[in-house]
């Protein structure tokens, strides 16, 4: 493998270790051996090459977006560093991967998984399958005819969740996937027993007192949009219809321990360009206004009430939690999405919306939190829908021609401190899941696949998740280039 001569396998650490390595380094002295070249850096002592996008091409079909087409399963990883011992599971990671080179936007590819197993601190195997779609076995894309979207016939390509014993796969629109984790294969649509009717979103939402998985679901016919709870052991438990007007894209939404919250925002779908095969049905429609819905958790649409915000897109919230009558949700707010401009022009701010709940009208104060452009923020699911200090997010590079990601951040909600890992000019990270280890909010590490453009290959880096800007504690590196992706998910032994 080029570039292998790197890489040399070594014994796991535990997470004590590391933060006695870390004490060493402060006092200026010397890390044990192999985990000192594990810090920030292009890689590999490799000179930045410029990022050049062909005009030619779409950005989402070239460079670290382009995708790959066969599908491995290998055990001979090297590893940079020393993986902590605490980990066991499984890593999985979805993305749009289109089999055919010609997806019309970043998320019409084809679902593609990409694994990694481990053992006790060891790296067992990476593996990559795609996700076995209608559309997939077809080898069509997102409008073919003979496949309306509705049921399975999505790309399920966005995120994975694990849930009742089991892995799930999802995309925009449609049914779930069950997934084998045992080798990442495609076991089939899964409809929750028949029981779910319409869509499941792609962020599910697991209570951690509960164990409830609370979803949602748009769709392009009546019902425009539904919510739905499924108990610990995976039944169908609740389902709700939200009215609203139109389909809008809501890519995510949020819970309390007493609420759910969804964004209607003004990125508005039409069926008429869909039928005429627009590459994009979505457009920006500032007309339809924007408003923040709140109901009861598992509660009635009766009980539902709305507060009107400024005209914004958000496709992510890192978490949100009761704060008395208030209930506070921290997102990635773009300004716009979805008109004349691509995903790179819209200005992206991180906001915290306060929904006041005490009066007979809900209010809302919006205000910026941070000035960096952050996206893909992960938080510490153990604390979803509770007060949360801490988020991570990818960091990104201006470039007027595509998405550049960067690194990886951590924002300190409480002091308001960000520490960041610039990874190099010539790499490229992308989400930074957060895997527990501590008892406390922030005491595990963060996995985050990083495209290196010097070498064209990719690592599973891991960091300590309170310390990211130390760099890697390791870096396995990939038998393949991975494309840049979306949602990962892990998957305790």
């Amino acid at each position: 493998m080029k570039h292998a001569s790197r890489f040399a396998a070594a014994p796991a650490w535990n997470r004590r270790d590391f933060l006695r390595a870390a004490g060493l380094v402060s006092a200026g002295l010397a890390l044990p051996s192999g985990l000192a070249a594990c810090g920030n850096g292009s890689g590999g002592g490799q000179a930045a090459l410029p990022l050049t996008v062909d005009p030619a091409t779409p950005w989402w079909l070239q460079n670290g977006y382009e995708p790959v087409f066969d599908e491995r399963t290998s055990a001979d990883l090297r590893v940079r560093g020393r993986i902590p011992s605490s980990l066991s599971g499984l890593y999985v990671r979805n993305g749009s991967n289109p089999q055919n080179s010609d997806s019309q936007h970043w998320f019409f590819g084809d679902g593609m998984l990409h694994g990694v197993r481990f053992e006790r601190g060891r790296a067992v195997w990476y593996g990559n399958r795609y996700v076995r779609t209608p559309l997939y076995e077809k080898g069509v894309a997102f409008n073919d005819p003979d496949l309306p979207p509705f049921g399975g016939n999505n790309q399920s390509n966005v995120s994975c969740v694990h849930h009742a014993g089991r892995l799930l796969t999802s995309g925009e629109i449609g049914f779930p996937y069950l997934i084998d984790p045992a080798d990442l294969s495609t076991i089939g649509v899964h409809d929750f027993a028949g029981a779910l009717k319409t869509s499941f979103t792609a962020h599910p939402k697991i209570d951690p007192a509960s164990g409830d998985l609370h979803f949602f679901g748009y769709g392009f016919l009546p019902p425009y949009l539904t919510y739905g709870v499924a108990d610990a052991s995976g039944h169908v438990v609740h389902t709700q219809e939200i009215p609203v007007a139109a389909t809008t894209m809501i890519h995510s939404f949020a819970i309390t321990e007493r609420d759910v919250i969804f964004w209607e925002l003004p990125v508005v779908f039409s069926l008429a360009a869909a039928i005429a095969g627009a590459d994009n049905p979505f457009s920006w429609t500032p007309s339809y206004g924007a408003r923040l819905g709140v109901l009861p958790l598992g509660g009635s649409a009766d009980d539902l009430r709305w507060v009107e915000i400024e005209n914004c897109y958000v496709f992510h919230e890192v978490n949100a939690y009761r704060d008395g009558d208030e209930i506070v949700i921290d997102v990635c707010r773009h300004d716009r999405m979805f008109d004349d401009s691509d995903l790179s022009d819209s200005a992206l701010r991180l906001h915290r919306w306060r929904i006041d709940t005490a009066g007979a009208q809900l209010t809302c104060r919006d205000a910026i939190v941070e000035d960096l452009e952050l996206e893909l923020p992960s938080h510490d699911r153990r604390f979803s829908g509770r007060p949360h200090r801490y988020g991570w997010f990818v960091t990104t590079r201006h470039h007027p021609d595509t998405v550049d990601l960067a690194g990886v951040a951590l924002l300190d909600y409480r002091s308001g401190a960000l520490r960041t890992w610039d990874p190099g000019p010539a790499r490229h990270a992308n989400e930074a899941f957060f895997v527990p280890e501590g008892p406390g909010e922030g005491e595990g590490w963060l996995l985050s696949l990083v495209y290196n453009r010097a070498e064209q290959a990719s690592d599973l880096c891991i960091l300590d998740a309170l310390r990211p800007d130390k760099g890697p504690v390791a870096e396995i590196r990939l038998p393949r280039r991975v494309p840049h992706g979306f949602h990962a998910t892990w998957i305790p032994s």
